[in-house]
């Protein structure tokens, strides 16, 4: 039994995104381009009375989109005639694959939008497949009480309790845990998978080292994490299967050689981006 630790803490930096909205990135950025297989992690943020603001209509090939609301509700709609809203708690998996266009706008009124937005890469093989996009309701989401916490878990399995959101290539950890007692909780994860926490509220520590609110901590291999905190404290949870395979980006598009993004770009350019196959 090997336990994990912080391998880097990363604050996350206030970033203009979209019409208006400034996230807060800690993938994604300088310093940490992207987290295999994590190519993006957004922390939102819109206050209940800013107007006209969200993420209009915009494209992305190769890899997909999650979205998961902590309060406030964002509306998705998209050019493969998916459309649904997500309040707290919920959250969208979509599979952008070959190609899709999407938007994302606030819904609520009176109440401020918090959220994430990760990005996860695809493999190769999958890049060009066809979109596909997964709304995940409150009520589809299990939640696991265990030994001094609870954890909504949305992908994957956690303690033998297993999200709603499947067949997803890297095999995906995603839990929303909580503690429910001061002290330490103990987490099994998959070793050879990348993983990491954000902080939500509230201090805690891992193996002696503590992590704030609005910070991204990367974590070592191993098989356990240990975090230790206050009762009411909140992070997020992610673990996947890295790829290694090259990434070439550019904006919203991720693929494997420069090649294949020149060929993204020229499909949306030429109006045949949707129809690519």
């Amino acid at each position: 039994m090997k336990h994990r630790s912080i391998q880097t803490l990363f604050p996350a930096q206030a970033v203009p995104e979209g019409k208006g909205v400034t996230v807060h990135r800690s993938i994604g950025r300088k310093g940490m381009s992207k987290l295999d297989p994590f190519l993006l992690l957004d922390e939102m943020d819109i206050k209940a009375d800013a107007k006209g603001v969200g993420f209009p209509e915009h494209p992305h090939r190769g890899f997909e989109t999650v979205t998961y609301m902590l309060s406030g509700s964002m509306q998705h709609r998209d050019t493969a005639g998916n459309k649904g809203e997500i309040g707290p708690g919920e959250a969208q998996w979509m599979t952008a694959g070959r190609g899709i266009v999407h938007s994302e706008m606030p819904t609520s009124t009176g109440t401020d939008i918090a959220g994430f937005q990760l990005w996860v890469n695809l493999p190769a093989k999958d890049k060009m497949k066809a979109p596909r996009y997964q709304d995940v309701a409150y009520d589809t989401i299990p939640t696991l009480r265990g030994d001094g916490f609870t954890a909504r878990v949305v992908a994957g399995t956690l303690l033998g309790t297993e999200g709603p959101v499947k067949e997803i290539a890297v095999k995906p950890l995603f839990a929303d845990v909580t503690l429910t007692d001061n002290g330490t909780i103990s987490l099994p994860l998959p070793t050879d998978h990348t993983a990491f926490v954000y902080g939500v509220t509230s201090l805690f520590d891992i193996e002696g080292k503590t992590v704030a609110p609005r910070t991204l901590a990367v974590l070592t291999s191993g098989d356990i994490l240990q975090v230790s905190g206050d009762a009411g404290t909140r992070f997020i949870l992610v673990a996947g299967a890295p790829l290694h395979e090259p990434v070439a980006r550019y904006g919203p598009f991720v693929m494997n050689t420069r090649e294949e993004i020149m060929q993204t770009l020229d499909d949306w350019n030429n109006g045949s981006f949707i129809e690519a196959r």
